[in-house]
């Protein structure tokens, strides 16, 4: 799929973004796959398992043991947050942004300094919802000057499907948050 076959959400989104230097080659699939830190791959496993977790935890409440539907949730929660904490030990701060927007395909950020067109970037994604860490290479497609230095938009260019797949779901529940932030402004008026 192009990166424009998905949909771009306006929002944060925790980012290290490691420019590489310019005439730098993209990585070959299998040495950008060596690449991925290991709590990124576990972190892919552990979003499948949720899945299957979903799909156990419905078919236990449907039996009436809502007691092992509710324990199988809190232990899936500790190792959530066990794995958050080994994500976030992957996070360098020195690389450290905040996206402005972002999709399955893209993202946008401020950056500081200039980036050429063209050029790739290394990118570690921290992701809440669901939780998990995303490690791609990404090209700058587009550079537009911003007050606060440059807006850079990100087109992903070595990405893994199931990362692709990630970022859809942290995406459309972005999209909920501001669509359930947008009626309850209305609502107030």
């Amino acid at each position: 799929m192009q990166h424009n076959d998905f949909f771009t959400v306006n929002g944060p989104l925790k980012a290290n973004i490691e420019p590489v230097p310019q005439g730098s080659a993209l990585p070959e699939l299998e040495q950008y796959i060596a690449e991925i830190p290991a709590p990124f791959v576990a972190s892919s496993e552990f979003a499948l398992l949720d899945q299957q977790n979903d799909a156990a935890k419905h078919e236990l409440n449907q039996h009436n043991l809502k007691h092992v539907a509710e324990l199988i949730e809190q232990q899936n929660r500790k190792l959530n947050l066990l794995l958050n904490y080994l994500i976030s030990q992957q996070d360098t701060p020195e690389f450290r942004y905040m996206t402005t927007s972002f999709g399955a395909g893209q993202l946008t950020y401020l950056s500081r300094q200039s980036l050429e067109l063209g050029q790739y970037a290394r990118v570690k994604l921290f992701l809440d919802h669901p939780p998990a860490g995303i490690f791609c290479y990404a090209q700058v497609s587009e550079i537009t000057p911003a007050e606060q230095g440059f807006e850079v938009t990100l087109t992903f260019v070595r990405i893994l499907e199931e990362h692709q797949d990630l970022l859809i779901k942290a995406s459309l529940y972005q999209q909920q948050k501001l669509l359930r932030q947008r009626s309850l402004d209305r609502d107030k008026q």
